[in-house]
């Protein structure tokens, strides 16, 4: 049974179209939403409960910025940076430390999720034996690699040149990894070429593209009827901005000065929207959370900071899973 706090989460998200003018966008505003009835559509799993540690005051952040008519989700500035770390990526150390450490624990919900929604043992080694994934915003291939290991038949994706020599150069050291393909290109490009995967994941990665609602529709289009889309992102909140900004930037100095911005956060009533525009469903969703104590991270109904959604696309009448 799920949780009380997600219920009160899963009531707010109910009532984002009645918010939509004062917390959206232009972009994300339609008078025709029928976004409500996801209450009745939407089943959420319990995660285990966590106190909430006292906010941060961070000083306040700046405003959002307004959206902007793309033709691409590219955001050319955001590549450029990563492209001067990318390098780094498998220094559990470096710039992606904070990626490594949380790397299990994305890795335990795209497992447990993905084997319900195919119908998978989650207790064997390879449980996505037979399945086609794409890891869309690879980078140098840390969450690819792994997938590969349980038995999906993955592609990874990133458009940025030096990250997929990098995530290359890995996966050859492993053979179990050495068949991932790996491509310098974009999630539009392969919509273009009509490729199709059962699950298209992408995580930490629609904060940093210039158009998030085109880039979830790209996503969708990537993923065959009947699939799953998992994307990870950071909650647009105060606390998000005091803990992954200020703390984790400036004071900690776990990432490289300017690696987030705030106004390109996406809080989950956004995604669950921009999802349900894009004919994707959001099933789960769950919250990172971090304990400091024993430098790990773990798995929450505190969607505040860092958060993780899975989203089904219907079925075509004709078509079951297997």
């Amino acid at each position: 049974m799920a949780s009380k706090l997600v219920h009160n989460r899963l009531r707010s998200l109910c009532r984002i179209s009645q918010l939509s003018n004062a917390r959206f966008n232009n972009k994300l505003r339609d008078p025709n939403s029928n976004f409500p009835s996801l209450h009745n559509q939407v089943k959420w799993r319990s995660y285990s409960e966590v106190s909430q540690p006292t906010p941060i005051n961070p000083p306040p952040p700046p405003s959002p910025n307004p959206s902007t008519t793309s033709t691409s989700s590219l955001n050319e500035f955001e590549l450029a940076k990563f492209s001067a770390i990318s390098e780094t990526w498998w220094d559990a150390e470096g710039p992606f430390k904070p990626l490594h450490m949380m790397n299990p624990t994305r890795l335990a919900f795209i497992r447990s999720s993905l084997c319900r929604h195919f119908r998978k043992d989650p207790n064997c080694t390879r449980p996505f034996e037979g399945l086609k994934f794409v890891d869309v915003g690879c980078g140098g291939g840390i969450l690819t690699e792994p997938l590969a290991r349980m038995g999906a038949t993955i592609m990874g994706v990133d458009a940025v040149d030096k990250n997929i020599k990098i995530a290359r150069l890995h996966a050859d050291l492993d053979p179990k990894a050495s068949s991932i393909e790996y491509r310098c290109t974009t999630a539009e490009n392969l919509v273009e070429e009509q490729r199709q995967f059962d699950a298209v994941i992408s995580l930490e990665v629609i904060e940093h593209v210039a158009d998030p609602a085109g880039f979830c529709k790209s996503l969708s289009a990537l993923t065959i009827p009947g699939g799953a889309t998992v994307i990870s992102t950071i909650n647009r909140s105060m606390r998000a901005y005091a803990t992954t900004i200020v703390a984790a930037e400036y004071l900690l100095h776990w990432l490289p000065k300017g690696t987030h911005q705030w106004s390109s956060f996406v809080t989950p009533e956004e995604l669950v929207l921009i999802l349900q525009r894009a004919s994707i469903t959001v099933q789960e969703m769950a919250g990172f959370v971090y304990n400091p104590l024993t430098g790990r991270w773990f798995l929450s109904d505190d969607i505040s900071v860092n958060y993780i959604a899975l989203g089904t696309k219907p079925a075509n009448s004709d078509e079951t899973l297997d």
